[in-house]
């Protein structure tokens, strides 16, 4: 599982699976940091990733969005997409939010609507949340807990809501509730797992126990729905408003006009600003127009948050001013080479390494764009914006990064195969900087004596009915495949479940390429049920660690971007999980 975004098709892992390494009780753990600014003046390459540029308390202006396609949905009950998640906290208070601050503090998750980071009880089964009485919609009346739980009910009808998360259907306890609008029970209210004995609590009931729950209700479909202004797969077009922004008009998928809330309580949501005057997204814009929009200060923010393109990147580098005013951070998305530890001759962990060692990380990460639009080269599964992220170095990744062949030669000898061996490497052909970077490889492992032939396949079906589906895998001798991962939240769990888990290996939509079933890296995720704070971060790395020795996932780059802030933007700073800037910060002058 994963957060969608624009540049990534979505791989979905069994969520049934996930339940039985499901966490026990405890809260969220937390990244500490202040909030360094920069002022107006001073910006500088990479200030909005440590800090926030241009700080302001102006209010007034118009906070323009150009996007180049279109969003899933601005129902923050049926979105997925990265960049909407993060705009949604705009005009919705879900449950939990991001801390809005630089940094690693920005991967702190932080109670919004709710007053804590909840009560658990019955063995890790029961989670008591309370959420502040004083929360308003846009038309006044008061946010109950009741209305919570409908926000949630109406996600069980995928016929409604066929884009978002099922995570509430997996881990509580009315999985096959049919949601509100088939749901015959008075007042709608016909969930069974989610009580609400009065109007500012709510109680949850789990299959199985889950620490991460409170980072589920970070998604903006915990955000309160009033039943009577529910207008079903209509609500995209106005979602009622308990966010500092609230819809003004919206033709869908041309433009979206928002202004200030005025029943938003800045106490309430301290996460958020009320700055801009109004705020405009204008949709399914030119890449390119989008671009020089930016440079030129016209818009403020290319909302998908995945960076400039070639043509303006290349100009912005280029002028001393423009990078100064730009920033290039790491967002979070993975790419890897899974090596298949069931598909001979990847049986064998030295005949895994040799592929570790021989790998060219530089000819990689050319391919995925060069260390600025193509990331950072890898030397771990997790990458650095992940709670519990260490760095280490087991195949020479980045002390020699153009390939370890004498290391590489010594792994052939040990696993039997001296002289080197072929295999298969499976990939999506219609993706051109995936097709680049496997190139590139074979090329590199071809120098080790290891032939690799490629194998290209649909993005549309590479993942259920290829890579996905190990019996494929097998009975075409498939032992790498290309794949890439971003975490639905941003801890080790999160990142690292359904990605090296024994348990979460199925027979199509698979995630765990590799097919590690590894004992000790289960009884670390076992482990990971019974503690909490940082005990249970300190068990993230210790998996990726292991994962790293079984040499089951060969890491390519960690995804990067470089952003343009206008100097017209102000409170800029980089959302560290989602790798783009805060939108819920934003303000801009003039």
């Amino acid at each position: 599982m994963k957060r969608r975004s624009t540049y990534a098709a979505t791989a979905f892992g069994a969520i049934a699976a996930l339940l039985i390494t499901a966490c026990s009780s405890g809260g969220s753990t937390s990244s500490g940091g202040g909030t360094p600014t920069s002022s107006a003046g001073t910006e500088a390459f990479n200030a909005g990733i440590t800090s926030v540029v241009n700080p302001s308390t102006t209010k007034g202006g118009t906070l323009t969005f150009d996007e180049s396609s279109t969003p899933d949905s601005f129902d923050p009950g049926n979105t997925y997409y990265a960049w909407v998640l993060n705009f949604d906290r705009l005009f919705v208070m879900p449950m939990f939010t991001y801390k809005s601050c630089p940094g690693n503090c920005g991967l702190t998750l932080v109670p919004d609507l709710a007053t804590d980071m909840g009560t658990v009880s019955n063995k890790g089964l029961t989670w008591t949340f309370h959420i502040q009485p004083n929360v308003k919609f846009e038309d006044g009346t008061t946010v109950t807990s009741q209305d919570v739980k409908y926000g949630i009910e109406r996600t069980y009808d995928r016929s409604v809501a066929a884009n978002g998360p099922t995570y509430y259907q997996a881990l509580l306890t009315d999985p096959k509730y049919p949601g509100p609008y088939k749901d015959k029970a008075k007042d709608k209210m016909g969930l069974t797992a989610i009580d609400t004995p009065d109007a500012t609590t709510l109680v949850f009931h789990l299959q199985a126990p889950f620490a991460d729950l409170p980072d589920v209700l970070a998604f903006p479909s915990s955000a309160p729905v009033p039943p009577a202004k529910d207008t079903g797969t209509n609500y995209q077009l106005h979602p009622i408003s308990t966010g500092p922004y609230m819809f003004q008009s919206y033709q869908l998928n041309k433009q979206l006009t928002m202004v200030p809330n005025p029943n938003w309580n800045p106490a309430t949501d301290p996460n958020a600003k009320q700055l801009a005057s109004k705020i405009i997204v204008n949709l399914n814009v030119n890449q390119a127009d989008i671009d020089n929009r930016l440079l030129a200060g016209d818009i403020q923010v290319d909302s998908a948050g995945t960076g400039l393109a070639a043509a303006a990147r290349a100009q912005v580098l280029a002028n001393p001013t423009k990078k100064a005013n730009s920033d290039n951070p790491v967002n979070g998305f993975a790419r890897f080479i899974y090596i298949d530890t069931k598909v001979a001759p990847f049986t064998n962990i030295h005949c895994r390494e040799a592929v570790e060692y021989a790998a060219n990380k530089v000819t990689m990460q050319t391919a995925w764009g060069g260390p600025v639009a193509g990331g950072q080269i890898g030397s771990t599964i997790m990458p650095p914006n992940i709670v519990g992220y260490k760095s280490f170095d087991y195949y020479n990744a980045l002390s020699k990064p153009t390939g370890d062949l004498a290391a590489a030669k010594q792994q052939l000898q040990m696993c039997g195969q001296p002289n080197g061996f072929s295999t298969t490497l499976a990939y999506r052909s219609d993706r051109p900087t995936e097709t680049a970077a496997v190139t590139a490889l074979q090329a590199s492992l071809t120098l080790a004596g290891i032939k690799v032939t490629l194998k290209g396949f649909p993005s549309g079906s590479y993942y259920t009915n290829f890579a996905g589906a190990p019996a494929y895998m097998h009975s075409h001798s498939i032992g790498l495949a290309a794949g890439g991962w971003g975490a639905d939240w941003p801890d080790g769990f999160g990142f690292l479940d359904s990605l090296v888990a024994g348990n979460t290996i199925v027979a199509t939509g698979n995630t765990n390429i590799a097919e590690l079933n590894d004992p000790v890296v289960n009884n670390l995720f076992t482990q990971s049920n019974s503690v909490t704070g940082d005990a249970r971060t300190a068990i993230w790395s210790q998996i990726d660690s292991q994962a790293m020795k079984d040499a089951a996932i060969l890491p390519m780059v960690y995804q990067k971007v470089l952003l343009y802030r206008p100097s017209n933007l102000t409170n800029v700073n980089v959302q560290a999980y989602y790798g783009m800037y805060n939108y819920a910060i934003m303000g801009v002058n003039g």
